[in-house]
């Protein structure tokens, strides 16, 4: 499996940047041509290309899938392409030689693909068909549309929760994970185990931010925080929760040491999702991470011992347990598509988003969570009782996600370069500091003509 979630990168930044440009390059067509799509009676046969991160095994399960929508669909025939990112489905419509669909494994890239017309409207689409998006949880409907415009349906998500080694915990004496943020802290600093040098030998959780999963984006869930205001500009400062959640991170790092865990976590981000996983191989008793997790320990250490749980909360909010956050995969069609193309393109997208047997049949060769109510109680995806805990957690109405900016991932990007020099101690004034950050993420907001000026 690859990695899907949406930790912050620099990728979507330099996306928002490029497609920014591509509204004004001379494609062969622009959004406003969704705005009165003809009736979907045309059944000439038609081959349509799609783009997607996929590769090798993964690859081939989206490639099964499509061969069952040729089944349904016998006149429209898809040629499948992996090993796409964000950047080239970008050059590709500057270029004028996009796909005709593209999936995008960066949520953070929408608010470009929406607000620069990169990607069509699909909303007259949506009425024309009458399809009722209430199906789809409301974190997915989220991080799919911008401002307005859904210029994309979601297919599948990756969801966060807490994965603890269940024998390291019980020879501790625990029979329960942990469900406020106070019993993570005090669990993991008992279940931490040192070498006789004093460095980590077992960490009870590493709550570094940049570690692994271990972002704010993940986190802020669990702490109803808000990205936003009313207004909306950046809220870091002004909503309470941040600073709850950030002095709650910051005491949890210096009761074990900054400078331990940096040696722990030394070189850590290259296991990540290899077969030396800190968690897969014991070095850590509990850990935030994807569902996706489940797959990679049945593949790689199928004797490792663990059981999900929803990640702990604020103390002081303590009903928010059992949500935590979501992001995913997100399915468009370029504005270089036209004409019958067009039609065969949204028929493919309605159906990899809508259809729940063909949710189903991705979610369990994937791993990954489906994207649409009816399909999260099938016995195939429920029957792994570990992967089953994700299912809930995304169905929890406290679930969600990170506001779609034109900015892309901007507004994280500046949160963890503020958060890496909090945590190590060079800056001693959180409240500060959130306010200059703040003041950064309204200028790339309206600089990319995503907030006001």
């Amino acid at each position: 499996m690859r990695r899907r979630s949406a930790a912050v990168s620099a990728l979507t930044a330099a996306c928002a940047a490029a497609i920014g440009l591509a509204a004004c390059s001379s494609g062969s067509s622009s959004s406003t041509a969704a705005t009165s799509p003809g009736a979907a009676t045309d059944t000439t046969p038609v081959t349509i290309t799609m783009w997607s991160g996929y590769t090798d095994r993964e690859l081939g399960i989206l490639g099964s899938v499509l061969n069952a929508f040729h089944t349904k669909y016998p006149w429209i025939t898809v040629k499948n392409v992996g090993g796409v990112d964000d950047d080239k489905i970008v050059k590709s419509i500057r270029g004028g030689n996009a796909p005709d669909v593209a999936l995008s494994f960066s949520a953070d890239s929408l608010g470009a693909y929406c607000s620069s017309g990169a990607w069509i409207n699909l909303g007259p689409y949506i009425s024309r068909d009458h399809l009722d998006l209430r199906q789809i949880p409301a974190p997915s409907l989220g991080y799919s549309n911008y401002n307005g415009t859904r210029c994309a349906l979601p297919a599948l998500a990756d969801v966060y929760g807490l994965y603890y080694n269940t024998k390291l915990l019980q020879a501790a004496g625990y029979t329960q994970p942990p469900k406020t943020a106070t019993e993570l802290l005090d669990m993991a600093v008992k279940l931490t185990t040192y070498n006789p040098d004093g460095s980590i030998k077992v960490a009870g959780f590493v709550p570094l931010w940049g570690f692994y999963e271990m972002v704010a984006a993940h986190v802020g869930p669990n702490w109803g925080v808000s990205w936003t205001t009313p207004e909306g500009k950046s809220a870091l400062s002004t909503d309470p929760h941040w600073t709850a959640m950030l002095t709650w991170q910051k005491k949890f790092v210096d009761a074990i040491g900054y400078d331990k865990l940096r040696r722990f976590t030394s070189g850590a981000g290259d296991t990540e999702f290899a077969e030396t996983n800190l968690f897969e191989t014991g070095r850590l008793a509990m850990n935030l991470d994807g569902e996706y997790r489940t797959a990679f320990i049945k593949s790689e250490h199928p004797e490792l011992s663990f059981a999900t749980a929803p990640f702990p909360v604020d103390d002081a909010q303590p009903d928010l347990y059992g949500a935590g956050y979501t992001t995913g995969n997100v399915v468009g069609i370029p504005r270089t598509t036209t004409g019958h193309q067009r039609e065969a393109a949204w028929t493919l997208v309605k159906w990899l988003s809508t259809d729940p047997v063909a949710q189903v049949s991705l979610a369990n060769g994937l791993r990954n969570v489906p994207t649409l109510t009816p399909a999260l109680s099938d016995p195939r995806l429920t029957g792994d009782q570990n992967f089953a805990v994700f299912l809930k957690i995304y169905a929890n109405p406290g679930t969600a996600s990170t506001p779609i900016t034109a900015a892309g991932s901007a507004n994280q990007d500046l949160l963890g370069s503020f958060l890496d020099k909090y945590q190590a101690g060079s800056v001693q004034n959180l409240q500060a500091g959130l306010k200059v950050t703040d003041a950064q993420i309204n200028a790339q907001l309206a600089n990319s003509g995503g907030g006001a000026p």
